[in-house]
């Protein structure tokens, strides 16, 4: 894949309450186009293939310049008989606190228009940021929030390698514990479990109680997503620099694959007594709205 210039945009957009697909959310916020941290196993890609055709992703990012005011409107139209439309998620499709949020402030502006409306439902941000500590005094206000961090090993160097611009996994534990120490209810999510890792059952034990030890009252745990697409680019990206991993990111799509490893999931959870969301660890592909 050929190296290209990372780009900002600022834009206009249409909308910016979303109705969500996903289990346990009912609306999105992504106040950002594309994503800096440009995970190489990221799902999220396929979506700037229509404003971004021949940009890799992570090397741009659009600024929903408009995204407070757009919220205001939608909200002040959807919450005329109820001040609790359902779970508001920050975000699905990119990170809410990438290094461009310290700028322009998109995401703690959004959180402050939902505050405005005094909003009573439930709120959910989902980062690899930590700059998300930045706005602990912001949630503090919230009737209901919580605050995931995106944690997938403990820190080995494939790992950091494939997360390309994310903070490293050390910080991520930190700003979950300074989270939860100032009283916000947080999660964690162990998704997508990376296959170079997940049969290290001593390290994936070592990533729970880490994450236990961080205050998350539950985790979220996922399996690898590769479709065609995501297959696509996240191998051309192993063939380059590490193809003795191949085989083992080939394994993660067999159904035997996905058994083994939840057993260990549940067994280690288990012993942690950290709570598993769903019951199950997930599978993109059988993810449906409830």
């Amino acid at each position: 894949m050929s190296k290209q210039k990372f780009t900002i945009k600022e834009i206009s957009s249409k909308s910016i309450l979303q109705k969500s697909g996903l289990p346990d959310v009912d609306w999105v916020i992504n106040p950002y186009g594309g994503c800096r941290f440009g995970c190489k196993y990221c799902y999220a890609a396929f979506v700037g293939k229509f404003r971004h055709p021949d940009e890799e992703w992570g090397n741009y990012v659009d600024i929903k310049t408009n995204a407070p005011e757009l919220l205001k409107a939608e909200l002040t139209k959807k919450l005329k008989k109820s001040s609790d439309i359902g779970t508001i998620f920050l975000s699905s499709v990119t990170d809410p606190y990438q290094g461009l949020e310290a700028k322009y402030q998109l995401t703690k502006k959004c959180l402050q228009v939902l505050l405005d409306f005094n909003y009573q439902g439930k709120v959910s941000i989902l980062t690899k940021s930590t700059l998300v500590t930045r706005d602990i005094q912001l949630f503090k206000q919230f009737h209901n929030i919580e605050v995931g961090l995106t944690i997938t090993s403990t820190g080995d160097p494939i790992a950091e390698y494939l997360e390309t611009y994310a903070a490293p996994h050390q910080s991520r534990l930190t700003a979950l514990a300074e989270l939860s120490q100032a009283g916000i209810s947080t999660y964690t999510f162990v998704g997508p479990l990376l296959p170079h890792f997940v049969w290290q059952e001593g390290q994936m034990k070592k990533l729970l109680q880490a994450i236990k030890a961080a205050g998350a009252k539950y985790v979220y745990v996922e399996h690898l997503n590769l479709t065609p697409t995501i297959k696509k680019r996240l191998f051309e990206f192993l063939e380059k620099d590490h193809p003795e991993l191949l085989e083992k990111f080939t394994q993660s799509t067999q159904p035997e694959y996905r058994d083994k490893l939840d057993k260990i999931i549940h067994q280690l959870l288990k012993e942690l007594q950290l709570p598993l969301a769903h019951e199950q660890v997930l599978y993109h592909r059988n993810l449906k709205k409830s």
